[in-house]
C-alpha cells in the first residue's frame, strides 16, 4: 500500500531531501539471536563432557575437539588468516593470549570438570562468567545500565538460588568450573580489544591453531601417562559434535555477538545456560531436576529478558 511504503524525509541545511538514518536495532536484534545460538550448542558440549568423563581424558577430549575443529574453519579462514599474517604477528600477543584462554585452557578446565561434576552444576557454575564480562566492560568505562545491572542481578540471583537449592552437592570438579567461568569471561571481554581490520573467520582459525599447538605437550603427557582411547560411535560422535558445533558454529556466533552487542549483554543471554544444560542432562542422562530448579530457572529467563534490552 502507499502509505504504507510512504517515508518520512529530511531536509538538510544544504536543501536536500534525505532518508532517515536507520535505528541500529537489526544488529542489535542479530547480535543477541547469535549469543543465543552459542549459548544453546555450548550447553550440549557440557553434557558432552560429563557423558565422556569416563571414556576420554580431558586433554585428549580437548585436544581432538580443536582438531576437527580447525578441519571445519580451515576451508574458509586459512586463506584469510594467511592474507591478514601481517597484522596477525603485529598483534601476536593478544592472538597468543586469546588462544590460551578460549581454545586451550577453557576447555580442558570444562572436560575435567566433567569427570566428577554433574552436567547440571557445570552449567549453573558456568553461568558465573557474565559476571566477570560485566565487570570486565566496566572497568574499560562502558557504562552498563539500569536495566542490564537489573538483568544480571536477577539472572545471578536465579543461578545462587538453584546452586543452592534442592539436590545441589559440590564436588572437586566443582573448582575446576568456578575456573572455565573465570576464564570464559576473561576471553570474552577481550574480544572486545581485537584488532581492527582483523577477520573473524582468519581470527578464528587462527587462535583454533594456536591453541592446539599449546596443547600438543600436554596431550603428549596425556597418551604417556594415561593412554589413549577407543574409538566407537560413543566417543566419535559426541567429539564430531563439540568439534563442529560447539567449536566452529558456537565460537564463530559468539565472537560475532560479542562483536555487535559487547560482553556484557552477550553475557546476560548466556545466563540462559543452566537451563539448557539442565533440560539436556535430565533428557540425556537421566540427571534429576525439579519444580525448585524449574522455578530458578524462571528466574534466570526473567534476568536475561529484562537484561538483554537496550542500555537505559
Amino acid at each position: 500500500m502507499a502509505t504504507a511504503a510512504r517515508r518520512t524525509t529530511v531536509r538538510s541545511s544544504s536543501g536536500r531531501t534525505t532518508a532517515p538514518a536507520a535505528r541500529p536495532t537489526a544488529p542489535a536484534a542479530l547480535g543477541l539471536a547469535l549469543a543465543v545460538v552459542a549459548t544453546v550448542v555450548w550447553s550440549g558440549s557440557f553434557v558432552t563432557s560429563r557423558a565422556l568423563g569416563d571414556s576420554v581424558p580431558p586433554v585428549q577430549h580437548a585436544f581432538w575437539r580443536w582438531v576437527v575443529a580447525l578441519a571445519v574453519v580451515a576451508p574458509f579462514g586459512a586463506r584469510r588468516a594467511w592474507r591478514q599474517r601481517a597484522l596477525i604477528r603485529r598483534h601476536l600477543g593478544f592472538v597468543v593470549l586469546a588462544s590460551l584462554l578460549g581454545v586451550t585452557v577453557y576447555n580442558t578446565l570444562v572436560n575435567q570438570a566433567g569427570v566428577t561434576t554433574p552436567a547440571a552444576n557445570m552449567g549453573m557454575i558456568m553461568a558465573a562468567s557474565p559476571v566477570f564480562m560485566a565487570l570486565y566492560e566496566r572497568a574499560g568505562g562502558v557504562r552498563l545500565g539500569a536495566r542490564r545491572i537489573a538483568g544480571l542481578v536477577v539472572a545471578c540471583a536465579g543461578v545462587l538460588l538453584l546452586v543452592g537449592g534442592d539436590g545441589a552437592s559440590f564436588s572437586a570438579g566443582d573448582l575446576w568450573m568456578i575456573a572455565a567461568a573465570c576464564c570464559f569471561g576473561s576471553y570474552s571481554a577481550l574480544l572486545r580489544r581485537r584488532p581492527e581490520g582483523l577477520d573473524g573467520a582468519g581470527f578464528l582459525f587462527t587462535t583454533f591453531l594456536v591453541g592446539t599447538v599449546l596443547l600438543l605437550p600436554a596431550q603428549g603427557v596425556s597418551l604417556a601417562v594415561q593412554g589413549g582411547f577407543r574409538p566407537t560411535a560413543g566417543t566419535v560422535w559426541p567429539l564430531l559434535y563439540v568439534g563442529v558445533a560447539s567449536s566452529a558454529v558456537a565460537f564463530f556466533a559468539w565472537n560475532k555477538a560479542v562483536s555487535l552487542i559487547g560482553p556484557s549483554r552477550a553475557g546476560v543471554v548466556y545466563y540462559l545456560q543452566p537451563v539448557c544444560v539442565a533440560l539436556l542432562s535430565w533428557a540425556l542422562l537421566a540427571e534429576p531436576t525439579g519444580w525448585a530448579q524449574a522455578g530458578c530457572m524462571a528466574l534466570i529467563l526473567g534476568g536475561v529478558v529484562l537484561g538483554a534490552g537496550a542500555r537505559r
